[in-house]
C-alpha cells in the first residue's frame, strides 16, 4: 500500500490509518497555519495511538489564483506525512473534495474531510474515530447552530436547506462537508460516475451504518468564505437536478392549475359580457393572461433546460477534474510501493 501496510478495519481493535482531506482555494492568508494546526492534532492522535503512525494529510489546491500553492509546495517539502494535490484549474469545492477522496481510496482505513478555515471543531476528530471503531462506516458532522454566521450567510444557508427539502433532495440540515468515511463507504462512493456532484446527497445513498456527531462552529479568523450566493445557488441546482424530478412534476401541476384558472376566468368573462354592462374593451382580458402565461412558459422552459443541460454534460463523459501534480515529502514514501519512490512529484493517471 501507498503509506505502508494498512491496518485492519476499525471495530476489530486495530488502529486505523487515517487520511485528513483539506480542500483549499485562494487561502494564502491561513492555509499554512491551518495545516500546522492539523499536523499538531495528527501528532497528538498518533501519540495517543488513536490512529496509525502513517496517517497523513491530503491538501487539495483547487486552482488557486493567489500564492496558496507555492506556500503548500514549500510546506510539503519540509513536513512528513503531507500530500499536496494541485488541480489544473478551479473546479469547485465538491470536485476538489472528490479528488482528495479518490486519491485516499485504498490508501487509508478511513478519511475525514474538513474545510481549511478550521471553523469546524477539530477537537471532535477523536470522536469521529471512536464512532468509526464502533462500526460506523459513515460519521456525519452536524453543526449545532448558526450563531457564528452573518445575517446574509445565515439566510442563504437556511434558504438552501429549505429549497432542498421542498424539491425532495436527500440532505441533512446544517451538515456541510465535515464527515468521516470508512474504506468500504469510500470505495462505493467513487463508483458514482455522474458529472454533477453533490456529495451531501450521495453520502446518504450509500446505505452503510451511519452515525452523527454535533459540533460548534468557530468564527472565521482570516479571509472570507468562498461560498458566495452564486455558488450556493449552483450547489442547490446540482443537488435538486441530481436527486429529484420534482421540479418537472411541479411544472405539470402548474399547468393544470393554469388550465383551471383560465377556465374559471373564461366563464367569468362570458358572464360579464352577457349579463352586465361592465365590460371594458382593452388590455385586461388580453395583456394579463399573456404576461402570466408567458412567464410560466419561460419558467417551465428554464427548468426543463436545466435538466437537458445536465443530461448533455453527463453524455460527454469528460473528467470531473484534472490533476497537475502531486507533491509529497520523501519521508512519506518510506515503506511505500517502489514506483512512488522515483520522484517526490507525480502526476497520476485519471
Amino acid at each position: 500500500m501507498f503509506y505502508g501496510q494498512i491496518k485492519p478495519m476499525g471495530g476489530g481493535g486495530k488502529i486505523p490509518l487515517m487520511a485528513l482531506i483539506v480542500p483549499c482555494y485562494n487561502e494564502e492568508n491561513l492555509i499554512i497555519e491551518s495545516l500546522k494546526t492539523l499536523q499538531n492534532k495528527l501528532f497528538e492522535l498518533k501519540n495517543s495511538k488513536l490512529i496509525a503512525p502513517e496517517s497523513y494529510i491530503i491538501c487539495v489546491d483547487d486552482g488557486s489564483a493567489d500564492k496558496s500553492f507555492l506556500l503548500l509546495q514549500d510546506y510539503a517539502k519540509n513536513t512528513p506525512y503531507c500530500t499536496i494535490i494541485k488541480l489544473t484549474k478551479n473546479y469547485g469545492h465538491q470536485k476538489a473534495l472528490l479528488a482528495g477522496l479518490k486519491y485516499a481510496n485504498k490508501r487509508c482505513d478511513c478519511c475525514i474531510t474538513i474545510d481549511c478555515d478550521l471553523q469546524q471543531d477539530i477537537e471532535k476528530i477523536p470522536e469521529f474515530i471512536d464512532k468509526y471503531n464502533q462500526g460506523s462506516e459513515i460519521v456525519i458532522g452536524i453543526r449545532n447552530d448558526r450563531k457564528s454566521d452573518g445575517i446574509f450567510k445565515k439566510f442563504s444557508a437556511l434558504s438552501f436547506y429549505h429549497i432542498m427539502k421542498i424539491f425532495g433532495t436527500p440532505i441533512i440540515p446544517n451538515h456541510a462537508d465535515y464527515r468521516l468515511l470508512g474504506s468500504k463507504a469510500l470505495k462505493k462512493l467513487i463508483k458514482f460516475k455522474e458529472s454533477n456532484i453533490f456529495l451531501r446527497g450521495l453520502i446518504l445513498e450509500l446505505g452503510f451504518k451511519t452515525d452523527y456527531l454535533y459540533f460548534d462552529v468557530k468564527p472565521r479568523t482570516l479571509g472570507i468564505s468562498k461560498y458566495s450566493l452564486s455558488k450556493m445557488l449552483s450547489l442547490a441546482i446540482d443537488g435538486v437536478t441530481s436527486f429529484s424530478t420534482r421540479p418537472l412534476h411541479l411544472i405539470s401541476i402548474i399547468g393544470i392549475l393554469i388550465f383551471i384558472i383560465s377556465f374559471l376566468l373564461g366563464i367569468y368573462s362570458l358572464y360579464i359580457a352577457l349579463f352586465t354592462n361592465q365590460i371594458i374593451p382593452g388590455w385586461a382580458s388580453i395583456a394579463l393572461p399573456l404576461y402570466f402565461l408567458g412567464g410560466v412558459q419561460l419558467l417551465a422552459m428554464g427548468v426543463i433546460g436545466e435538466y437537458i443541460g445536465k443530461i448533455y454534460s453527463e453524455t460527454k463523459h469528460r473528467p470531473l477534474y484534472l490533476i497537475e501534480s502531486v507533491i509529497q515529502n520523501k519521508k512519506n514514501l518510506e515503506n511505500s510501493n517502489p514506483i512512488h519512490k522515483k520522484s517526490s512529484i507525480a502526476t497520476p493517471k485519471e
